[in-house]
């Protein structure tokens, strides 16, 4: 990567890290994972709470030339990408907000929004007593599916979409689900075959564990199964466990529920339905009502991840 500063720079000599610095005030860590450190902070001149994520050059895997040549992280150019053609206002997509980044010699610092208050929903489900009733679970599940759609329309494969990678935003009248992470995503086409794994490992689709073969569309549906299962099972999901049927679905679940399982869970990739197809299912177009205040009530503010 060249260690010029972000977007929109004219003065190649200026100091990235001095730039940031003189911009934002970075505080207390807020998390670190495989890929580097995150930590809290805001902007000096509005006092806007941001993320700040730092990435070592080594955790770097891909890079990516936009239009006018610059050599940029996949993180950074499939999050410009997402905030193209917008009014570039903070929060008003799905996907998290990308601020800034500077590229400095060892690392590249992002900043990104950080909505308050919000809690990724691993620790909303924790502290629910590890699981969801099925009607809040159908509200996240219906903006996640539209939000993946979103991405695919972009032709952006998040690759890793799971628990810690979600956010539920409750600044609003309603939960509002929010991406996060998108330093494994890549630019790809919905059925394009990708021949190397980079995601959680438990999460593979069963055209991985067989061919060592995948594609955007029928993982992402899987990748969604997989959020519906631990959000509604008191138990973590493993591929390779449930193919081997030594994971079972609640009985109990709605009849809509389970067929919705049962379609994401689809073993070949070529039957499993489309993200457009499931965003039909009655699972989803069938919500029932629910007490959407007693469900933002309960949401306490916790700590945000963003790796």
């Amino acid at each position: 990567l060249p260690t010029k500063r972000k977007k929109g720079s004219t003065d190649e000599e200026e100091d990235p890290k001095l730039e940031f610095e003189a911009k934002y005030v970075e505080l207390n860590p807020l998390g670190e994972g495989g890929c580097g450190s995150v930590f809290n902070g805001y902007r000096k001149s509005d006092k806007l709470l941001v993320a700040i994520k730092h990435i070592p050059n080594e955790n770097i895997y891909c890079t990516h030339f936009d239009e006018s040549g610059r050599e940029l992280s996949v993180e950074v150019a499939v999050m410009l990408k997402l905030q193209s053609g917008t009014s570039n206002s903070v929060g008003s997509k799905a996907p998290i907000t990308l601020l800034d980044w500077y590229v400095l010699p060892h690392e590249l610092i992002l900043v990104l929004e950080r909505p308050m208050p919000a809690s990724d929903l691993l620790s909303y489900i924790e502290r629910h007593g590890g699981s969801l009733k099925e009607s809040e679970a159908k509200i996240i599940l219906k903006q996640l599916v539209e939000a993946a759609i979103h991405l695919q329309n972009e032709k952006i494969f998040h690759r890793d979409i799971k628990l810690e990678n979600i956010l539920i935003e409750m600044c609003s009248g309603t939960p509002r689900v929010r991406i996060i992470d998108f330093g494994l995503s890549c630019f790809t086409e919905t059925n394009s075959n990708h021949n190397t794994f980079y995601g959680t490992e438990c999460h593979v689709p069963p055209e991985w564990l067989f061919r060592y073969k995948y594609s955007a569309g029928p993982t992402t549906v899987w990748q969604l199964g997989i959020v519906l299962f631990e959000c509604l099972h008191k138990k973590n999901f493993n591929s390779s466990s449930f193919i081997r049927k030594k994971i079972k679905i609640n009985n109990r679940l709605s009849k809509d529920c389970k067929d919705f399982f049962k379609q994401c869970f689809t073993r070949d990739p070529k039957e499993r339905p489309s993200l457009e197809q499931i965003h039909l299912h009655p699972c989803i177009i069938k919500q029932n009502n629910i007490d959407v205040e007693n469900f933002i009530a309960s949401c306490v503010p916790a700590t945000i991840k963003l790796l």
